[in-house]
């Protein structure tokens, strides 16, 4: 039997069939498949909803005026604790759920709510645990719609380096390939990406030495296409002939070598384990690498190209066609991995762009032309970043505050932001129709102090010892005002409104065509806000803090909004793990000191509807069980 395609069962394919899975007849072509998919309300096809990866849905039956009859329909455990990052996906009535290690994949049925239609538990190596940097997250699955030979396929990561293929129908493992190599470090905790019939995934382990690189896979198969490394020479970074020929100010030829002193770019980082956006018709992928190893800047002089960079490479072959450095020799982690959404807006002059806007964890939010490269604009996301004076546009580097460098031999002071950035993992949102990107912001300052180490193996490899507080806008003696939510305009610049948070809004937001801004809060809240004016119109208290961002979907003529919840992640570290050295967990232990106070572990997925509407609701008869005989 051919082990790509689907062994199903009668009764499997008549519950998959009613669920509407292959019900609908799509184009030939899987980016038009996937991009028609997510046309439609009825589905959530990938992170992000659609390609420009603006986590914006049209639908308005869930408005400012109707907001406040929003009330729990249905919900879902995982079953498992630690932190639950990204979003469920929805494909033709189908939910898909992804949890934290070990990594269990669900598929549930919307017509009865919560019942499994099949699980994965995969087995594996339980000591990447061990060198997971910051919890033992996921942030999600990738759809691809298969062709006229191999049946659909859920893709997911797991925390030992594997990324695996599944049959959308069954749950059955259609292929398997290692990734990354734990033994030295490198985890996975990224959400696959599908383009055409590729399957794009990062790597994680920056803080082991990892040397971070992107991979395309055959999604059919699982063959390796092609890989680009972050560091090293040009032909292992993947750069184009022409790479950056429109801004040669950024660097070009050899940088991968030259900006490193010996070797060190062997064990340099630059992982990516963030977000992915894809302009079909420039045929061109938009991610950040991360930041260098170690994160003493002593050991690793130069400007350790091409970590903290934007890249735009072409989705068949790879090959970069520009890349922009944000941090040149990064001294805080600043890792830019950070979300890439896509937009058309005219810029200041009148000129139509295509436009890439990214908020970056160094406390600036840059808006480039997706096209080629172009630096549109680069501001604060607040007005108490302090490492950095300005970035000049016309050469794209930051003018550096040296009070707040870190050096061998000196504890820095009040760096605004922390090495959490005033922005990380969360996936933020853009709305089209007011020209607005709404963001959850960290509001998080440190003490930093380096310290020499050697390198080792699968072992992590940082140097240097945080202590991390609330900004100066937070109650730096209760640690509490660690985080903001912003409506940001990327053209002038200019912030329509801001609002305070207890704790970050770590997992990131999402905007609706019914002028509503939702996110999820780790003190255990999901919110909506008007997006015109940030007033708090709905709230709603979860059983776990959350660091995932919502999503929305409709089914049988209803809109819901859904949301995974359980704390943990980077800023949940001392919780998870019972940590109580305010160091530990590199700094975050001490910045959420007092998280435990609001909320426990426990994960799984909280689903809202006006009034509750579900299918249980409407019919009492729902998921009954009747007997068969007599």
């Amino acid at each position: 039997m051919d082990r790509f395609k689907s062994t199903v069962s009668k009764t499997a394919v008549a519950t998959l069939l009613a669920a509407g899975l292959g019900a609908v007849a799509l184009p030939a072509n899987a980016n038009d498949k996937l991009v028609e998919l997510s046309k439609s309300n009825e589905n959530w096809v990938m992170t992000g909803r659609t390609y420009k990866a603006q986590n914006y849905s049209e639908m308005t039956q869930i408005n400012r005026e109707t907001v406040k009859d929003l009330r729990a329909a249905w919900s879902f455990s995982t079953g498992l604790l630690h932190g639950h990052e990204g979003t469920p996906l929805v494909v033709n009535g189908v939910m898909y759920v992804h949890s934290p290690y070990p990594n269990t994949t669900f598929a549930l049925s919307l017509d009865q709510p919560g019942k499994i239609l099949w699980q994965h538990k995969p087995k594996q190596d339980p000591t990447s645990r061990a060198v997971a940097c910051c919890d033992v997250v996921n942030r999600g699955l990738a759809y691809w719609p298969g062709n006229d030979d191999v049946q659909p396929l859920i893709l997911k990561t797991q925390l030992d380096g594997h990324v695996v293929a599944l049959d959308a129908a069954t749950g059955e493992e259609r292929w398997k390939v290692e990734n990354s190599d734990i033994k030295v470090g490198s985890t996975l905790t990224i959400a696959p990406y599908v383009v055409k019939d590729l399957v794009l995934v990062g790597s994680s382990g920056a803080e082991l030495g990892v040397r971070g690189y992107v991979t395309a896979y055959d999604a059919t198969t699982g063959e390796q296409k092609w890989r680009a490394y972050a560091t090293g020479p040009d032909d292992e970074i993947l750069l184009a002939d022409d790479f950056n020929i429109n801004n040669p100010h950024y660097g070009q030829k050899n940088l991968g070598l030259d900006t490193w002193e010996g070797d060190a770019w062997k064990i340099g980082g630059g992982t990516n384990w963030g977000w992915y956006a894809y302009d079909p018709d420039e045929n061109l992928f938009y991610y950040g690498s991360g930041n260098p190893a170690p994160w003493n800047e002593t050991m690793r002089p130069g400007d350790n190209k091409w970590t903290m960079t934007i890249f735009g490479r072409d989705a068949d072959t790879g090959k970069a066609k520009f890349g922009y450095q944000k941090t040149p020799h990064d001294e805080w982690d600043y890792a830019g991995v950070n979300v890439m959404m896509l937009s058309e807006q005219k810029d200041k002059d009148g000129k139509e762009r295509k436009l890439l806007t990214h908020p970056d964890r160094n406390g600036i939010v840059y808006t480039l032309d997706r096209t080629n490269g172009d630096l549109i604009s680069a501001d604060k996301l607040d007005d108490t970043v302090n490492w950095v004076k300005q970035v000049q546009l016309d050469t794209g580097l930051p003018v550096r505050d040296p009070e707040f460098a870190t050096r061998m031999d000196h504890k820095g002071r009040d760096i605004c932001p922390s090495a959490m950035g005033y922005h990380n993992q969360g996936h933020d949102s853009y709305d089209p129709e007011r020209q607005l990107f709404f963001m959850g912001i960290n509001h998080i300052c440190m003490d930093w102090e380096p310290f020499m180490l050697p390198y080792r193996a699968g072992q992590f490899f940082v140097g240097a010892t945080l202590w991390m507080y609330p900004g100066p806008k937070g109650d730096r003696q209760a640690y509490e005002g660690l985080g903001q939510v912003k409506a940001y305009n990327a053209i002038t610049g200019e912030y329509k409104w801001e609002v305070m948070e207890r704790f970050s809004a770590w997992g990131g937001t999402m905007a609706t065509a019914g002028g509503l801004t939702f996110y999820g809060t780790l003190d255990g809240f999901i919110k909506a806000r008007d997006s015109d004016t940030g007033d708090l119109l709905w709230k709603f208290k979860l059983p776990s803090g959350v660091i995932g961002h919502p999503m929305t979907y409709e089914h049988n003529g209803t809109q819901y909004v859904a949301i995974n919840y359980g704390v943990g992640g980077w800023p949940g570290v001392g919780l998870v793990f019972d940590l109580t050295d305010p160091t530990a967990g590199l700094g975050a232990v001490g910045a959420f000191k007092e998280l435990a106070k609001y909320t426990q572990m426990g994960g799984g997925v909280m689903v809202f509807s006006l009034d509750g509407k579900n299918p249980y609701s409407e019919d009492l008869e729902t998921g009954e069980w009747k007997p068969t005989n007599g």
